[in-house]
């Protein structure tokens, strides 16, 4: 396979995933299901004062890091073995 064929590919399937996980969140959000609250978790910190805001969602960016690891771990043992 030609560099070319395999990044078209590559692409599509990036596409192809894309399109479904706007289609879960598209569904989730119209039906009014509350999942899990990103950017809420416990260990995510967030300090107010006076005039001064500071927002750092550590455990919400860990969640999603492993998330999407395991995600194109698994597509990339599906489609390119």
């Amino acid at each position: 396979m030609t560099g070319m064929s395999q990044l078209g590919k590559t692409l599509v399937i990036f596409g192809i995933c894309l399109m479904i996980l706007g289609a879960i969140l598209w569904a989730l959000s119209s039906l009014n299901i509350k999942g899990i609250p990103f950017g809420r978790l416990p260990g995510d910190i967030y300090i107010k004062k006076d005039n001064f805001v500071f927002y750092a969602p550590i455990v919400s960016f860990l969640l999603l890091s492993v998330l999407l690891t395991v995600v194109i771990n698994i597509i990339v043992h599906i489609f390119f073995r």
